[in-house]
């Protein structure tokens, strides 16, 4: 019975060693066991948990907001440690890493090049995180698209527009265009209503009433107060540019559209006038029998 249990013992260890010695050949210079396979998949478990452990244990006394930067970042260098362990597992296991990297040269620099715009969005996710110049919940403005950050990804940064629309930005586009930050330096924007009156009004009327109309609106800041500009002599018009503060900027073209109902009512009823392009037209006819010309003159009202 003991000599049984013994063969079986045998056996058993024989099939398992052929099982894990069973070699996968890809061709001359490359091949790999099955052993080797688990090898890998075990250091990259492994790898997988120590990196989690790296993370909690990095971030437990971060703040939210630094915590999520550097979970951001951490992604990255977590996959770039991931290529690392892998190539020196394939090499600790016996496969020629030179060899593969040999074969796979021109598929690899086919690769490259398809990927070149995402390699160029990862790094500049990087740079966004460690220049700090875009944070979650800031208000940007980049070829002319308004967006709230909603958050930085490894290759994108996601934004929701003031209709409510999600904006996906390629993060490289943060480095080949001038990007606005509206809330760099806080919540508070200062915004403009820009608005004409006929020659020969009160510009202190039309200051009085534009001040007044600011001041009545609720969501305008009263610190800093609201400011009157007289901007130009303009062909038709006498130009005034109302100025106010705003903590929410999503906010403004409706707060803009209110105050101009506001300013065209307040016109209307202290009779100010709202100019608009004027043309004289003159006519001449020449004094010649039989023959008439006509000369068209503008003159800018």
């Amino acid at each position: 019975m003991q000599e049984t249990l013994e063969k079986v013992k045998e056996t058993i260890v024989e099939e398992t060693t052929s099982i894990l010695d069973y070699k996968f050949i890809f061709s001359d210079q490359i091949s790999i066991t099955v052993k080797g396979l688990i090898f890998i998949v075990v250091a990259l478990v492994i790898t997988s948990f120590i990196l989690k452990l790296v993370r909690r244990f990095t971030t437990r006394k971060m703040s939210l907001n630094d915590k999520q930067k550097f979970v951001t970042v951490f992604g990255y260098i977590r996959w770039f440690v991931f290529l690392i362990i892998f190539l020196i597992a394939m090499h600790t296991s016996g496969v020629n890493v030179t060899a593969v990297f040999a074969a796979s040269a021109a598929l690899l620099i086919g690769v490259g090049l398809a990927l070149q715009t995402l390699f160029q969005d990862i790094i500049s996710g990087i740079f966004i995180l460690v220049d700090q110049s875009v944070h979650a919940g800031d208000i940007i403005e980049l070829e002319g698209k308004i967006g709230r950050v909603l958050d930085i990804r490894l290759r994108t940064t996601r934004a929701v527009t003031i209709d409510n629309r999600v904006l996906v930005i390629p993060n490289h586009l943060y480095l080949t265009n001038i990007l606005f930050n509206w809330t760099e330096n806080g919540t508070e924007t200062r915004e403009y209503v820009d608005v004409g009156v006929a020659y020969g009004s009160n510009v202190e009327l039309v200051r009085e009433i534009l001040i007044d109309i600011a001041e009545k609106q609720d969501k305008i800041l009263k610190i800093p107060a609201p400011g009157v500009l007289f901007t130009d002599f303009a062909d038709s018009s006498l130009n005034f540019r109302l100025a106010f503060s705003l903590n929410d900027s999503f906010e403004a073209r409706f707060i803009k559209s209110d105050l101009r109902f506001a300013i065209d009512k307040a016109f209307r009823e202290h009779n100010v006038t709202i100019p608009f392009p004027q043309r004289d037209v003159h006519v001449f006819t020449n004094a010649k029998p039989g023959i008439q010309f006509e000369k068209i003159e503008h003159t800018a009202k």
